[in-house]
């Protein structure tokens, strides 16, 4: 019969798990603080890749103090990524959850994503990731496709809505999610083309691109 765990072992092991909680809160903070100084040397440079001498020098961190965070450069610009696609999907959720009809919703969508392009310190920061998308395929090909499947099943809910599709609980239609696939792909190749012209969207240009999508996904199949 296992024996009972004295006061003092079990208040050793509570301050144990204090411990390991308050490290781990410490290394997130850290990580995260080493991101966002990232973040500003990428948008700064327009590089998505800067070398690791322009990361510890602007970050302040020495080599060995880089490696207790990451294992690798890799591994940061996975987690620049990874916070990246967090934040636009954020940004588009809060945006879609705001509309009250799947129209409105589909148009949030669009206008959230060319709302990138629009803001100067929000277009610094997306247009490596998208102008680099191939390479980060290339690079990250599982977490990519994952951000872009985020992004994608967005759409799905409002766009069966907007067709009339009925919903049982199965999922979208085949039809339905090719055309999220064509709005997600229409969509970003614009705010591509924006970003490396580093010209803002006009109000008129993203009108006619939900008009365009609104059309196309009214008489898809």
């Amino acid at each position: 019969m296992a024996s009972t765990p004295s006061l003092t072992d079990t208040l050793a092991h509570r301050a144990v798990e204090r411990a390991v909680a308050d490290r781990r809160t410490e290394l997130a903070e850290a990580m995260q603080r080493v991101v966002e100084a990232t973040y500003e040397l990428v948008e700064r440079t327009g590089s998505l890749e800067p070398s690791m001498r322009q990361i510890l020098a602007h970050t302040g961190l020495s080599t060995q103090a880089f490696y207790r965070l990451f294992r690798s450069k890799d591994e940061l610009m996975l987690a620049l990524l990874d916070d990246g696609r967090r934040r636009l999907v954020g940004h588009l959720e809060q945006r879609i959850g705001r509309a009250d009809t799947p129209e409105a919703k589909l148009r949030s969508w669009v206008e959230g994503v060319m709302a990138q392009a629009a803001d100067s310190r929000a277009a610094g920061r997306t247009r490596p990731f998208v102008v680099g998308e191939d390479r980060i395929a290339e690079m990250f090909p599982d977490e990519h496709q994952a951000s872009v499947e985020q992004l994608v099943t967005l759409l799905l809910e409002p766009l069966t809505a907007f067709r009339g599709e009925p919903t049982d609980g199965t999922g979208a239609s085949p039809g339905v999610r090719r055309d999220a696939e064509a709005v997600y792909r229409l969509t970003f190749a614009t705010l591509r083309d924006h970003l490396l012209a580093r010209q803002r969207p006009a109000p008129e240009t993203v009108d006619h691109l939900v008009s365009f999508v609104l059309h196309g996904v009214k008489g898809g199949s």
